[in-house]
């Protein structure tokens, strides 16, 4: 995993801190907010009084020349002249010349959030950044709990932070050192469980906007191999032959057509006790994510257009990956297993074709109709596994799975699917303080029809008419899980994005990491 930009708290409040010369930091942060209902006038926010003292400037009157809103994110750089050879020294001497008025809305969790974000858009590639922001621990009536508004001002900050990976190699290129100073009170657990979630999403992002012709089922294999070696993670990885030999009839057909042989990962956190021995008796996550290295849609084969963005069809694998590394780093309660179907679906003389039966792992025979509906097959053996082999105690899975759930829901939700009810409260409400938004949608008993085939157990799409396109993928998959703990999550809509937006990057966006990091802090 690639380091990200080094969060750093200072006891220091602003006033104090002539110490930080201009030649440390290059930039300091202060925040404004909008006027109050009925008035005109910016609000202050902390530290920007202390600014204007130390400074000598009336930042208020800069920021209404400026024109400014206030806004979360709003971003505005008054770069500080310096004083020519005859003249006194300027009351800003030694300080930071370069400042960033930084918009904080009405300064609730989410709006901080934006403003980090906001903020390491416009100071991108500097050296190091102080910020007053995150110096306090309640706004004006705003209520959160200890440490949450830092929590989410840093996530926010290091999500806007995110740049690609090299093309050419997968890995990261070369960047500048850059730090963030946190100016005043701080919770530095807070801190630290913003950099866990933001290194899973970025470690998402990287692995699923990497290029397809470097990531093979094989190669994403290895690195995850890697990665949960260096945290001290089990593993297993079964190959073409060993899902064979044990009955993965989805993943196997999925990745027929490809000469890339297909891949099953599982990566496994188990607590320890304070002696360092297996925590026994902790409540097991199981995580499964649909791996799709690329996807062509087989011989049901997509348009050109639709195979643009394909190479971001694992997304939901390497969410699941991220999200066991970051159970591991933050210590969770909870024994954490992620099991990674990987195939690439081709089209070749071995492709599997509408009309074929499928025996899944456990014996359920699927009648196939459209081989562009891959990301089902893979899970359900996926499920049935998890099922059969690793009692789990709640099992997620999470997907780019309907195009038919973006259609309902856009870029900005999830489609969430549970019959538990217990479970999908603690996911919304991880939804809600993630920032990354689920909807509940419902199982429709109703539409279990459209799952019936005549020469199989199940038919793995809807042929009737039926509509409702990510509901019956979410039954078919409910099908190969007979606890009620499960929870299915399709991410076809905010999976990806098409430009920048606040803490949300072009490209793979990472989405459902900091969201199943925040369940696992939450679930008993």
């Amino acid at each position: 995993m690639r380091p990200l930009p080094e969060v750093v708290a200072s006891p220091g409040q602003l006033i104090d801190c002539a110490f930080f010369s201009s030649d440390e930091v290059e930039i300091l942060a202060i925040p404004i907010a909008p006027a109050v209902e009925g008035g005109e006038d910016l609000q202050p926010r902390h530290g920007t009084v202390d600014a204007a003292v130390r400074y000598g400037i009336d930042f208020a009157e800069l920021a209404d020349r400026a024109r400014l809103t206030g806004r979360p994110g709003e971003a505005h750089i008054i770069d500080l002249p310096r004083p020519n050879g005859r003249s006194k020294a300027l009351p800003w001497a030694g300080l930071p010349e370069r400042i960033i008025l930084l918009g904080v809305g009405d300064g609730s969790v989410g709006a901080l959030r934006r403003a980090g974000a906001g903020l390491a858009r416009a100071t991108r590639g500097a050296e190091r950044v102080l910020t007053t922001v995150a110096g306090y621990s309640a706004i004006h009536g705003v209520n959160a709990a200890d440490g949450e508004l830092t929590r989410a001002f840093v996530e926010g900050y290091l999500l806007g932070a995110y740049t690609f990976p090299s093309a050419q190699t997968g890995e990261a290129a070369p960047e500048p050192a850059e730090q963030l100073v946190l100016l005043g009170e701080h919770s530095e657990g807070a801190v630290s469980a913003a950099v866990i979630a933001a290194s899973a999403t970025w470690l998402a992002r990287d692995l699923t906007n990497t290029p397809s012709n470097l990531k093979t089922p094989d190669w994403l294999a290895i690195r995850a191999q890697g990665l949960a070696h260096e945290a001290g993670l089990k593993t297993r990885v079964w190959d073409k032959a060993a899902l064979r030999d044990e009955g993965f009839g989805g993943i196997l057909a999925v990745g027929a057509g490809s000469e890339h042989e297909p891949r099953l990962v599982m990566v496994t956190y188990t607590p320890l006790t304070d002696d360092g021995e297996e925590l026994t008796g902790a409540p097991h996550v199981v995580l499964v994510g649909k791996g799709i290295t690329y996807d062509t849609g087989g011989i049901s084969i997509k348009p050109r257009l639709a195979m643009v963005p394909m190479k971001t069809d694992m997304a939901g694998a390497a969410v699941v990956l991220g999200v066991v590394l970051g159970a591991a780093h933050m210590k969770s309660k909870h024994k954490v297993t992620a099991l990674l179907p990987l195939a690439e679906n081709h089209f070749g003389s071995d492709s599997y074709r509408p009309g074929d039966v499928l025996q899944m792992f456990g014996g359920t025979n699927v009648e196939v109709s459209n081989t562009d509906a891959e990301g089902r097959l893979v899970l359900a053996d996926a499920l049935a596994f998890a099922e059969a082999e690793l009692s789990p105690d709640v099992l997620i899975d999470i997907a780019t799975l309907t195009g038919a759930a973006s259609l309902g829901l856009g870029t900005s939700h999830a489609a969430a699917y549970s019959a538990d009810e217990s479970l999908m409260a603690s996911t919304l409400a991880a939804a809600d303080a993630s920032g990354e938004k689920a909807w509940h949608m419902p199982l429709v008993e109703d539409y279990a029809p459209a799952l019936a085939a005549p020469v199989a157990d199940l038919s793995h799409v809807d042929l009737d008419g039926w509509g409702a396109g990510s509901i019956t993928a979410a039954m078919f998959l409910r099908e190969f899980t007979t606890t009620t703990s499960w929870l299915h999550l399709d991410i076809a809509g905010p999976a990806r994005a098409s430009k920048d937006r606040h803490e949300v990057s072009a490209g793979a966006t990472g989405y459902g990491a900091r969201l199943l990091l925040r369940l696992l802090e939450g679930l008993e």
